[in-house]
């Protein structure tokens, strides 16, 4: 059975789309159908229920589905493979990210790493952390940062760097004083969190346990930019990476309070999968990540 062919199911998977997958391969959308009930018949199961309107991935359909991911990764590193021994760095590079570091650790990294390999086009795409684990598993991205980095089946985790976790609170609070504060003085304070299912809320929300801290959350957000934003306008505080509020503490809008006696280091992490071939565009990133020590390694 041709690479292609399980490439096109692939694509019919993440696409969901019979039609989209007929576009994004140039071919007819009766070529799509024809190849895939090839693929059935190949195998002897049923790989996709179909119906009117959209269709389900069978058990089967999702057995054959990572091995085929797999087999991709395989093929593509021949390429990679022989690309390597002649050290060109070049090509795309995706990058799946959490909001705070694309929006605030990676831009330096980024602008030397373009400088340096100008035939690599980096592109970015701006996730929840669950989801940067999905591209990466997909092979929709090349590469994942996300923070408290976990392991997972099928993908390889790497630490790169830690920041600084610091409490944050307007200019006129009344902690907006302090140049330091222990945890116990933030229990009962209007608090500005991260939704419940982001890997910093979960930690956040363990350390405060551990220091018998209870606060009173006002509202929850997706992303770093909103958290801030709540946190003027509702006279509250917040925990967040100290990088993240750089230019609201030069210009005076949000006051930074460090935190006594605790772990404050938040690791920050890549993820690429397990069985894809590192091109030279990717061990470039990621040494040029190392090097940087984005956020103040300890």
């Amino acid at each position: 059975m041709q690479i292609e062919t399980f490439k096109l199911f692939c694509d019919l998977v993440d696409t969901g789309s019979f039609s989209d997958t007929a576009e994004r391969n140039q071919i007819t959308q009766s070529a799509v159908s024809q190849r895939i009930k090839a693929l059935e018949d190949q195998y002897q199961v049923l790989l996709i229920e179909r119906g009117r309107k959209n269709f389900a991935v069978t058990a089967e359909g999702h057995a054959l589905l990572s091995t085929a991911r797999d087999m991709i990764d395989l093929y593509d590193s021949i390429d990679v493979n022989l690309r390597a021994l002649q050290n060109k760095v070049e090509g795309a590079l995706t990058i799946s990210t959490v909001y705070s570091i694309g929006f605030h650790e990676l831009p330096p990294v980024l602008e030397i790493y373009r400088k340096r390999f100008p035939d690599v086009t980096p592109h970015l795409q701006y996730r929840r952390a669950n989801q940067v684990y999905a591209d990466v598993l997909a092979s929709k991205a090349d590469v994942g940062l996300v923070a408290y980095p976990q392991a997972r089946k099928g993908v390889e985790i790497e630490i790169v760097w830690k920041d600084k976790l610091v409490m944050i609170c307007p200019a006129g609070h009344e902690l907006a004083e302090h140049r330091t504060i222990e945890l116990k003085q933030l229990d009962g304070q209007r608090f500005i969190s991260f939704e419940p299912d982001l890997p910093t809320r979960k930690a956040l929300d363990t350390m405060l346990q551990q220091a018998g801290v209870q606060v009173n959350e006002v509202m929850d957000f997706d992303n770093i930019e909103t958290v801030k934003r709540g946190v003027q306008i509702e006279q509250a505080i917040s925990i967040v990476p100290q990088d993240t509020v750089k230019a609201e503490i030069e210009n005076g809008s949000l006051i930074q309070i460090d935190i006594e006696a605790i772990d404050v280091w938040r690791p920050l992490g890549v993820v690429r999968r397990r069985s894809k071939a590192i091109t030279p565009a990717m061990r470039e990133f990621i040494t040029l990540l190392k090097q940087q020590g984005l956020g103040g390694n300890e």
